[in-house]
């Protein structure tokens, strides 16, 4: 963000040029890149421009999840594709359905062919189709890979093509949740862990076992993935009420800061 606060002054096209630059150059630093650590290192801090990476200082550890190159180039493309979303609604979902194919194409292709894209090969298993598919889909986040945005940002602009003939009470709910995303992330991180500590004294575990990082979390904690979506689909639920409130602060004041939340 802070990026962009400078960068957008430079105009839409430009912001576009860097942001797609960025997005399908960057995995070229992946072999020539310092590895990323997340047990804490002594390595220069540039690192962390494409890499993930955990220092250690005294008791404190600082660690920097999202690598900062990448992100700044799905940043700008974001900014510059605002104008898809500002012409007339039938050309902005022919376009939107258009460059989503495009993308999801271009995913199976170029991950088809294993040669760019991610810093991980995907592996055939010639009596496992599940898992040869789900090799094929293990793209990287972190950095976010080309093959990773082509697999995520094409099926959404494909969803936002289609998005107008949903059910208006579902639009409602969804665009609730889209006119409050910085409020909707901080308080997911407080109700997720809160939720957490519920779930470790539930299974036997002392809270103060969980009043520190996911990693450091006991052994024999945790759930089934079914568990998961069950509490994936419960935080989101429970935090709609918030975002409606934020959502109705912002309709009634104009306070600059108010756009951020």
């Amino acid at each position: 963000m802070i990026a962009l606060a400078g960068a957008q002054y430079l105009g839409v096209r430009v912001c576009l040029a860097i942001g797609a630059a960025i997005v399908v150059g960057h995995n070229l630093l992946d072999t020539v890149w310092p590895a990323a650590s997340t047990t804490g290192t002594t390595g220069p801090f540039w690192v962390v421009l494409h890499a993930r990476q955990v220092y250690e200082a005294g008791t404190f550890w600082i660690y920097f999840s999202y690598p900062v190159l990448p992100w700044i180039g799905v940043m700008f493309l974001g900014y510059a594709s605002a104008r898809l979303f500002q012409g007339p609604a039938r050309l902005r979902d022919w376009r939107l359905a258009r460059i989503g194919i495009v993308l999801v194409v271009g995913f199976v292709l170029l991950r088809a062919l294993d040669f760019y894209g991610d810093p991980h090969a995907w592996n055939f298993y010639p009596d496992d189709f599940t898992g040869s598919f789900m090799s094929f889909l293990a793209t990287t986040k972190y950095p976010p890979s080309l093959l990773y945005l082509l697999m995520t940002l094409g099926p959404a602009a494909i969803a936002c093509a289609y998005a107008e003939r949903l059910p208006e009470r579902v639009r409602e709910v969804l665009l609730t949740y889209g006119r409050a995303p910085l409020a909707f992330y901080v308080a997911h991180l407080y109700l997720i862990h809160a939720l957490t500590v519920l779930l470790g004294v539930a299974q036997g575990f002392e809270a103060e076992q969980f009043l520190t990082h996911y990693r450091f979390y006991p052994k024999g904690y945790g759930l089934n993935l079914a568990g998961v979506y069950l509490i994936w689909i419960a935080v989101v639920a429970l935090l709609y009420p918030l975002c409606r409130w934020v959502v109705s602060v912002k309709a009634r004041r104009s306070d600059w800061w108010l756009s951020y939340v």
